[in-house]
């Protein structure tokens, strides 16, 4: 059996996939930018590929899911009360309608645009310049983030600093997800930059993001998943799974390396990888 992708490309994409999605420097720009770096016959818009990036994306979307879980599980149950009380009262109760009200809009952006801007804005040099940009804004946040880090700043409830975000406040860091709908756009790193400027700590504003990403990421999966079992995407399967259990390791790692790191550090990193990655991978593309 042919498969358009090989098992060791399906391993790459899906390690970096893992890395790539909670890391502020675009999953989706290096799943454009790689197969062209390494003269791999993949393009982001052929159909097979996409029936791969959904798998892996899904797998993203469980492990955030399952590495939260005893957030989510008083955050659904403050929802499913709130409901029922028909009032908010809590922290619980606060924080589930801030991430409702934070992932609509970005949901409906996602539905609405998703395809116009992937056909858009597909090709790797696009992707490479996107990446150059999205490092500007990681070092912009920083520099303009409402408060400068403090000693203990990722110390005592987490969730209770995050309920205390005003409901225009989380429709707006919610919204910035949209961004990372072009390739090389880090939906983590505009949730996170977002997070910053409203004066959320950066262990805070990352935690907030991944909370924000994992309803986004899940449900665009979900709605793609059943590509994944057509007649169509039987070839692609077995190096789907592969790289949905990479993604689903390094997501894991990923998340619990970024919560530890931005307890004392901050954005500037990523930002200058992002810069130097996306124009070194722009000259490339020029002369190649």
């Amino acid at each position: 059996m042919h498969h358009p992708i090989s098992y060791f490309q399906a391993v790459v994409l899906g390690l970096v996939q893992g890395v790539a999605e909670p890391f502020p420097i675009s999953s989706l720009g290096h799943a454009v930018i790689l197969p062209k770096l390494f003269g791999w016959n993949i393009h982001q818009n052929d159909k097979f590929f996409l029936t791969f990036l959904v798998a892996t994306h899904f797998a993203t979307a469980i492990v955030l899911f399952l590495f939260f879980w005893q957030d989510w599980k008083r955050i659904i149950s403050g929802l499913f009360r709130s409901i029922a009380q028909r009032e908010i009262r809590g922290t619980d109760e606060r924080l589930a309608w801030l991430l409702v009200v934070g992932t609509i809009p970005a949901g409906i952006l996602g539905l609405l645009f998703e395809h116009a801007l992937r056909k858009a804005f597909a090709s790797p040099g696009l992707a490479a310049a996107f990446l150059t940009v999205n490092g500007v804004l990681l070092l912009a946040f920083e520099r303009l983030r409402k408060r400068a880090p403090r000693p203990g700043d990722y110390l005592g409830d987490t969730d209770a600093r995050l309920s205390e975000l005003t409901w225009r406040q989380a429709v707006a860091v919610g919204t910035s997800q949209a961004a990372a709908l072009v390739p090389g756009i880090s939906r983590s790193g505009v949730t996170m930059g977002g997070g910053l400027l409203v004066g959320l700590s950066n262990e805070d504003a990352a935690r907030y993001a991944f909370l924000l990403a994992t309803p986004i990421i899940g449900a665009a999966a979900l709605l793609k998943l059943p590509d994944l079992f057509g007649a169509d995407a039987r070839n692609v399967r077995g190096p789907a799974l592969v790289g949905a259990l990479c993604a689903a390791a390094t997501t894991y790692l990923a998340v619990k390396f970024l919560l530890r790191f931005f307890e004392t550090n901050r954005l500037t990193p990523f930002g200058i990888y992002c810069i130097a990655a996306g124009l070194i991978c722009t000259v490339i593309f020029a002369f190649s």
